[in-house]
């Protein structure tokens, strides 16, 4: 095994002719992820072409509550930070070892994949909504009620904002956390070098838990960039108010990041990790090769945050808490999706969880059916002779 962010960089790139030397075509397995990365890829595209172009392009407003000075700041920080990274990253992990090389590494497919996955950032709420954004922070709304299925309901400037200073960027940024996570692996395989893989595996998970907390629980909650009012609050740092962190919260989001470092960590002795497998036998020429390959590690990579978080995340939103008033007293996190300034209350499991096509029980407790909309009548069964 080899890992990828050692000192010299290592060569993934296959040389050209190599599927010509009659080894058996063995392409199938980068071939059936790149499949899913290119299907994954045409999606998306959709779904941000009809955001942008539609009514839904619009800034969640606010509200009249005025974030603390201090939220302000960070947030403001915040957004500088990532803008700022990101074309650093791009030199770095991108541009330089082109430069250098005329070669894309892992670490750069790996940028752009995780930044694709920013895609996937509104999944969390596609049942229920049980995690909101800042809309003090610039936004233009999201694009979750263009994604195929979607049951929350929301309305152009009344939904779940993305904060796309923070977020557009930020994404891509999780490469940063893979590698401090891979480093963090050399370093337990120095300590002790017969631990197993299991082994090793389940200390990174451990890790990246605790990195969680730390970022979201100690850092992201407080500052107001994000809040999970729906938490289960039995498990749940700093219940009741709007920073609590979901212990789940860390263990969902330690798995993708576990599953990110091992991606980058157990690779071949040519750097390939598992999904390129085959990638030589691919014909083409290097540019069809390279394709296949960054579709391959795109899908993976999404894989990991669609399987290991947002699954599990809609069994979580199905069961939430009521929202705490720390919460609900503060216009910028409701998005204008419930609460005042809205006709819904916001979730509450002793309420019906409605849909994008039902009808809800707004403020006064009085049921509103969609427009057109009847109550559905009784069918008296058929009784026999």
């Amino acid at each position: 095994m080899s890992e990828t962010s050692s000192k010299k960089l290592v060569v993934t790139e296959s040389v050209s002719g190599v599927a010509e030397l009659g080894s058996p075509q063995v392409s199938k397995p980068v071939k059936i992820w790149a499949f899913f990365g290119g299907a994954l890829l045409i999606l998306q595209l959709y779904v941000w072409i009809r955001w942008v172009s539609g009514p839904y392009f619009v800034r969640v407003p606010a509200g009249p509550t005025d974030p603390p000075t201090f939220m302000k700041v960070m947030l403001t920080v915040n957004a500088i930070a990532m803008v700022v990274l990101l074309p650093t990253a791009i030199w770095w992990f991108l541009i330089r070892p082109w430069r250098r090389e005329r070669r894309i590494t892992l670490d750069g497919m790996l940028l752009v994949s995780c930044g694709l996955f920013f895609f996937q950032d509104p999944f969390l709420n596609y049942l229920n909504t049980w995690c909101t954004y800042n809309t003090w922070v610039w936004n233009r709304g999201s694009w979750s009620s263009h994604v195929p299925g979607w049951v929350s309901p929301e309305s152009p400037g009344h939904q779940v904002a993305e904060p796309l200073p923070i977020n557009a960027p930020g994404y891509s940024m999780v490469l940063l956390l893979v590698i401090l996570g891979c480093w963090v692996m050399r370093k337990i395989k120095a300590r002790w070098p017969n631990i197993s893989n299991s082994r090793l595996i389940c200390a990174t998970y451990a890790f990246a838990v605790l990195l969680d907390f730390v970022m979201e629980g100690l850092v992201l909650l407080p500052i107001g960039l994000f809040t999970y009012p729906g938490a289960i609050r039995a498990v749940s740092f700093n219940a009741g108010t709007y920073y609590q962190w979901p212990v789940y919260e860390g263990l969902m989001w330690g798995g993708v990041m576990t599953a990110l470092c091992c991606l980058r960590f157990f690779t071949d002795d040519r750097g390939r990790t598992i999904v390129e497998r085959g990638l030589d036998h691919v014909r083409g020429g290097v540019v069809r090769q390279q394709s296949v390959r960054f579709l391959a590690i795109f899908a993976a990579v999404s894989a990991c945050f669609f399987f290991l978080y947002n699954v599990p995340a809609q069994w979580i939103g199905m069961h939430s808490d009521p929202w705490p008033e720390d919460h609900l007293k503060r216009s910028y996190f409701s998005g204008s999706v419930c609460g005042e300034g809205s006709d819904t209350p916001c979730p509450n499991p002793v309420l019906p969880i409605p849909t994008k096509r039902s009808g809800f029980i707004n403020n006064d407790g009085q049921l509103v059916l969609p427009d057109g909309a009847e109550f559905p009548e009784v069918v008296p069964f058929e009784r026999g002779k």
